[in-house]
């Protein structure tokens, strides 16, 4: 027995607790919420088969999705990109908006404000489209010379600001992780949700801000996926779905070695609601069908998880 197994098997019996019943202290229903999970998932345009936005719509809700996730594209057409995806039964999920260049947390202070004002477009067509939130990296690697420790200290300056902007547009700014390769500010789960915790408590609100966790990048950073979604917990707004970094990389889940049961047992124990969505390439040679597999391959992993 190693020195934490001690202590712990210590502590249970000290409480005269063992085994399972043990375990059940720490599974009430106040924080296993298992019965309330669905998997609902989504996909980018990108991911989508089919050749136009209208064709690719279509084939999303063909083949079991609830949602479409948009780009930047939407920012200031709201209305109309809201439309053509309720013209094929879906909702829209998210805006993946990215970085914006880094400008928001750049050490060029008058990058700053132009980068704010657009995430608050950003945000407004969410908000106009029905969307849960416009997803948001502060950096990639090489668009900002700021510290780890200046970044956060920055994003806790103006970030309370957007997110009570954010909740008054009905919708969310969701904080995305990436993998060291990308990026080496703000790499886990945790992290971010640490930092809208934070920001929520300056704001004042309930709401506004959140995280989200992508499998391809944590399945480099994360050592168990099952615990970083629970470190999230209702904070957690968003899922992108895409096989690991093992070749072939980030491809349709089911297209390469990695398993989402560990990442599904997670979202099952918050109670998981959101949608998950595909931000990934294809290997197969009829993406058509690539697509259809994965979305059962998706399906038959939630329900081992």
């Amino acid at each position: 027995m190693n020195r934490r197994d001690f202590f712990g098997a210590s502590a249970v019996v000290g409480l005269g607790l063992t085994g399972a019943s043990a375990f059940a202290t720490q599974t009430t229903e106040a924080t296993d919420k298992r019965a309330d999970a669905k998997l609902r998932i989504s996909s980018q345009v990108g991911p989508a088969p089919g050749g136009s936005l209208e064709e690719k719509l279509a084939k999303i809700k063909q083949y079991g999705c609830e949602a479409v996730e948009y780009g930047g594209e939407c920012v200031g057409k709201g209305k109309e990109f809201r439309q053509k995806a309720e013209n094929e039964g879906l909702k829209v999920s998210v805006i993946c908006w990215g970085s914006h260049n880094g400008d928001l947390c750049s050490e060029d202070v008058s990058k700053r404000q132009p980068g704010v004002d657009d995430l608050k477009r950003a945000l407004e067509t969410a908000g106009e489209m029905g969307a849960n939130g416009v997803i948001y990296v502060p950096a990639f690697n090489g668009q900002t010379k700021l510290t780890n420790q200046e970044i956060r200290k920055l994003l806790l300056e103006f970030m309370p600001d957007l997110a009570k902007f954010a909740k008054d547009c009905g919708t969310n700014i969701i904080l995305e992780p990436l993998c060291r390769m990308e990026a080496y500010f703000l790499r886990q789960v945790a992290d971010g949700a640490s930092i809208a915790r934070d920001v929520l408590r300056a704001a004042g609100i309930d709401s506004g801000i959140g995280v989200m966790g992508d499998f391809y990048h944590m399945d480099t950073e994360e050592t168990s996926q099952m615990g970083a979604f629970i470190s999230a917990g209702s904070l957690l707004r968003h899922v992108h779905l895409a096989g690991g970094v093992e070749n072939p990389r980030r491809t349709y889940p089911g297209e390469n070695s990695m398993t989402f049961v560990d990442g599904f047992r997670g979202l099952k124990y918050i109670g998981y609601q959101g949608f998950c969505s595909f931000e990934c390439g294809c290997e197969a040679a009829d993406k058509e069908e690539g697509f259809k597999k994965s979305i059962e391959f998706l399906r038959a992993q939630w329900d081992e998880a």
